[in-house]
């Protein structure tokens, strides 16, 4: 009789996995973030934009980040997990960087970003999600 039981660990293209166990709530934690830059951003482009357009534009690239790293995670393989690892550890540059600058020059930002204060709006989520993401994705090598 043939063996009928399916390997669970490569994706159909043979690609390793990388949203199982703890990942898979990295992936939903991602797409939530995804969800929450992507509407902020889009609202406030398409309607206060002039007020604050650096502000607005950093939430925009947070939201893109976001998405490509959820993308990535979702895709698996070897590739994906490097690329996905490369992005979290720009957001995270991008995270320490806005959020030292929205303290030190708060004038320069007249309204919050995703990032702002290291993410306090969304809970910190910002500053942990991607030290998070990193330690998970140095794991599945």
């Amino acid at each position: 009789m043939p063996d009928t039981t399916t390997d669970t660990s490569a994706t159909p293209a043979g690609r390793k996995r990388l949203v199982s166990g703890p990942g898979l709530l990295l992936v939903w934690l991602y797409g939530v973030m995804v969800v929450g830059a992507v509407s902020r951003s889009a609202y406030q482009i398409s309607t206060e934009f002039g007020r604050a357009p650096l502000a607005y534009g950093l939430s925009a690239a947070a939201a893109l980040a976001y998405a490509f790293i959820t993308y990535s995670l979702v895709r698996g393989g070897e590739r994906a997990r490097k690329a996905a690892l490369f992005c979290c550890a720009a957001e995270l540059t991008g995270v320490l960087v806005v959020g030292t600058w929205t303290l030190l020059r708060p004038e320069a930002f007249p309204d919050a970003t995703v990032w702002s204060e290291f993410g306090m709006g969304y809970l910190f989520i910002p500053v942990i999600l991607p030290i998070t993401g990193m330690i998970w994705l140095r794991a599945k090598r």
